[in-house]
């Protein structure tokens, strides 16, 4: 073969691998438009579920409080398990907890003992080859619940005993002269996110 065809087929070759360099360029910036945005909906997701979970678990507490302050008067202990007292607005921990995930949330009650929160993230998904998304933000939601963990049954004979209390199979006496031995926070309630089985405690 002469030089000239040996020259001549190289010529024509570097159109074709300039084209296949590319098309494999292009679809490496795909991919990671992709990734950018899976990243980004990722981080508001993981700020919508704290930002709800940190909410939930600070109503937790106030019920928690309620009830050591009340328990001398156990006709009280079923609203207050049932979330159907008075407790402060805690969307402010919901809040706080987004800004820590670099986020800002919107966070509303969900029923008596639940908090839903939409989070949008601070940060854009940013440049990329897909048109807007240096102007595009990542938005999810989460709800959280707070659940009672315990069952209690009234003395039929000594009116003032207080009732026993069965938490998750277990039981705890309350006894009025000795209130050091309480169950905790998350041994009278639990709480979690709506579409998940684990708790946060």
């Amino acid at each position: 073969m002469s030089r000239v065809g040996q020259y001549g087929d190289a010529g024509q070759a570097f159109p074709i691998y300039i084209t296949v360099v590319g098309g494999l360029l292009l679809l490496a910036l795909a991919y990671f438009a992709v990734g950018q945005a899976g990243a980004t909906r990722s981080k508001a997701q993981t700020a919508a579920d704290a930002a709800a979970l940190a909410a939930a678990l600070e109503t937790r507490d106030q019920l928690v409080e309620q009830w050591v302050k009340n328990i001398l008067d156990p006709d009280s202990w079923q609203a207050i398990f049932a979330g159907e007292v008075p407790v402060a607005d805690t969307c402010w921990r919901a809040q706080e907890l987004a800004a820590r995930n670099d986020a800002s949330v919107t966070c509303r009650p969900d029923g008596l003992l639940g908090y839903t929160v939409v989070a949008e993230t601070n940060d854009p998904v940013g440049d990329s080859i897909v048109p807007g998304t240096e102007t595009q933000k990542a938005t999810e939601s989460a709800t959280a619940v707070i659940e009672d963990r315990c069952s209690f049954e009234f003395p039929s004979e000594n009116a003032d005993e207080l009732p026993t209390l069965t938490c998750q199979g277990k039981r705890w006496d309350v006894d009025p002269d000795d209130l050091t031995q309480l169950p905790q926070p998350e041994d009278l309630f639990d709480v979690h996110l709506a579409d998940s089985l684990a708790s946060d405690e």
